[in-house]
C-alpha cells in the first residue's frame, strides 16, 4: 500500500511516499531518496515496491527544497541537509507501529548513494547499506569528468557568488541543473543527463524544475563520503556500480569497495549511469537490492 506522508526534518516538511507492506509486521523498513537535483517520481517507485513486496516497509522521500517538500531557497543542494533528511525519515520510519526499529536500512543512488556511505558510518540504526552508483569524492569526480577549463569556471561562479552574497544578502542565482554541450551553464553538462531529465520531467515529473542554485557547487564539490566507509563495518554494505558510467566513475566505486570492512558485496551491471533506473539494468539491481535486505534485515528473497 502506498499512502502520502510528511515528516519533518529540523522544522521542514518532508514530503515522502509511504509503501506499507502487507501483513501485521513488524517489518524491516528502508529510507531511500533521489540523486542530484533528482525527486522521488524519477524511476525510484519500482524499486520502493520491489522492496515492500519482499515485506520491506519503505520511505521514499524528497528532500527539503525540493519536489514536493518544503524549504527555501527553493533547489538548493546542501549535502549535510540532505544527510539529516535521510536520518530524520529513519526516525519517523522508526515511530511506525508495524516498523521493527532494530532492523533499518538506507539506499541510495548516485548523489545519494554516496549519503549512504555516511549514514552506514555514523548512524548506529543503520544496520544494511545499498549504494547505487554513487558518487564517492565529488571533487575527484568532478576532476575526473569535467574539462579543466570547465571545472575552474565552476568553482569561480561559486566563489564569485559566495562575494555577491555577503553584499546583497542570501538571495539564491540559479545555474540550469542539466544543460547539453552547446547549451547554458549547468551544473551538469552532459546530451545523456540533460535528455533523461528532460524526459523524467515530461512523463513522470512535470513539476520539476531543470535549476540549482550557484551555492550549492561549493557544496557538492566539498563532499567525499568514500572517505568513511572504512567505518561501516560491521554493517553490512552493497555497492553496485554501471561499468560505463562517466558520472559515477567505477574506478572510484571499487576504490572505496576494496577500502570497506565485511561483510561486503560488488556488483557490476554493464551500461552507463542511467542504465539502472529502466529494463533488465533496473530489474538486476533492484533484485540484488532485495535480496540484501532480505539476507541482513529480513524479509523475502527476490
Amino acid at each position: 500500500m502506498k499512502q502520502d506522508v510528511t515528516f519533518k526534518s529540523e522544522g521542514v516538511d518532508c514530503a515522502g511516499w509511504y509503501f506499507k507492506p502487507e501483513g501485521a509486521g513488524p517489518h524491516p523498513a528502508v529510507a531511500m531518496a533521489h540523486g542530484m537535483g533528482a525527486v522521488k517520481e524519477m524511476y525510484l517507485e519500482p524499486f520502493a515496491r520491489a522492496f515492500a513486496a519482499a515485506g520491506i516497509a519503505v520511505l521514499l522521500f524528497d528532500y527539503r527544497t525540493y519536489g514536493a517538500s518544503g524549504g527555501e531557497p527553493r533547489s538548493r543542494i546542501s549535502p549535510r541537509d540532505q544527510i539529516e533528511d535521510y536520518r530524520n525519515a529513519l526516525t519517523w520510519l522508526s515511530l511506525q507501529p508495524e516498523v521493527d526499529e532494530a532492523r533499518l536500512g538506507v539506499w541510495g543512488t548516485s548523489f545519494s548513494g554516496g549519503h549512504v556511505l555516511w549514514l552506514g558510518a555514523y548512524d548506529v540504526r543503520v544496520k544494511a547499506v545499498v549504494s547505487q552508483v554513487g558518487a564517492m569524492d565529488l571533487y575527484r569526480n568532478a576532476r575526473m569528468v569535467m574539462p579543466q577549463d570547465a571545472f575552474d569556471a565552476s568553482r569561480a561562479f561559486g566563489a564569485m557568488d559566495r562575494k555577491r552574497r555577503y553584499a546583497e544578502g542570501d538571495t539564491p542565482a540559479y545555474i540550469a541543473n542539466a544543460s547539453p554541450p552547446d547549451g547554458p551553464p549547468a551544473l551538469q553538462v552532459d546530451a545523456e543527463t540533460y535528455e533523461w531529465l528532460m524526459h523524467a520531467q515530461a512523463t513522470v515529473a512535470p513539476s520539476w524544475r531543470n535549476e540549482v542554485t550557484l551555492d550549492s557547487i561549493e557544496r557538492i564539490v566539498e563532499h567525499a563520503p568514500a572517505l568513511h566507509v572504512d567505518r561501516i563495518a560491521p554493517v553490512p554494505l552493497l555497492m553496485i556500480l554501471a561499468t560505463d558510467d562517466k558520472w559515477t566513475p567505477p574506478s572510484l566505486i571499487r576504490e572505496a569497495f576494496a577500502r570497506a570492512g565485511e561483510p561486503k558485496k560488488l556488483l557490476e551491471i554493464q551500461g552507463g549511469h542511467y542504465v539502472v533506473y529502466h529494463g533488465d539494468g533496473q530489474k538486476i539491481a533492484a533484485d540484488a537490492a532485495v535480496d540484501w535486505f532480505a539476507t541482513h534485515l529480513g524479509g523475502r528473497h527476490a
